[in-house]
């Protein structure tokens, strides 16, 4: 009789757990949105990122075209302290591919997770000297070793851009 009554017991609680989940109202689904991410290089390795705001009113503008979706113009963004300020460097010449001026993909420096990450980057423009003689730079380090040795030069237009990393090496949003 007592085990009769036990499971009478958990079976009414059984019911009434699921009358209650029932009446709980339920979470509203968080809104998502789709946004192009572009491929890029960081420490060697590919990593996609977006383009939300840039301080240039034509760099918002061929990033917007680029990638189909707005890229808004802030100009304020040229104001940041330069202490909160990460690296792109974007191709002008060289090697034909995906990066916003038609050759390779951008070069990034600090991804997330390592000592200076900022979703704020300073844009750095890298010119070829003998642009036949171009090859894939996939990190700062090679970058900077083809300036060194005077393969390439790099120029700083003052043109800040947010993008943030959506996937990178050990991570992604």
């Amino acid at each position: 009789m007592r085990n009769i009554s036990l499971f009478l017991s958990m079976i009414l609680l059984g019911m009434l757990i699921l009358v209650l989940n029932a009446c709980t109202p339920s979470k509203e689904q968080m809104p998502t949105a789709q946004l192009p991410a572009g491929k890029a290089y960081a420490e060697g390795k590919e990593i996609y990122f977006v383009h939300t705001e840039a301080s240039d009113p034509d760099i918002a503008n061929l990033l917007t075209e680029m990638m189909s979706s707005p890229v808004l113009f802030v100009p304020s963004l040229a104001d940041v302290p330069e202490s909160t300020l990460a690296n792109v460097y974007v191709f002008e010449n060289g090697l034909k591919g995906t990066g916003p001026l038609g050759f390779q993909a951008d070069v990034f420096d600090h991804p997330p997770g390592s000592r200076g990450y900022s979703p704020l980057r300073k844009v750095n423009i890298v010119t070829w000297k003998e642009p036949d003689k171009a090859r894939l730079l996939t990190s700062v380090d090679e970058v900077l070793a083809a300036q060194q040795a005077g393969e390439v030069t790099v120029s700083q237009p003052g043109v800040v851009v947010n993008m943030p990393f959506v996937v990178w090496d050990g991570g992604k949003r």
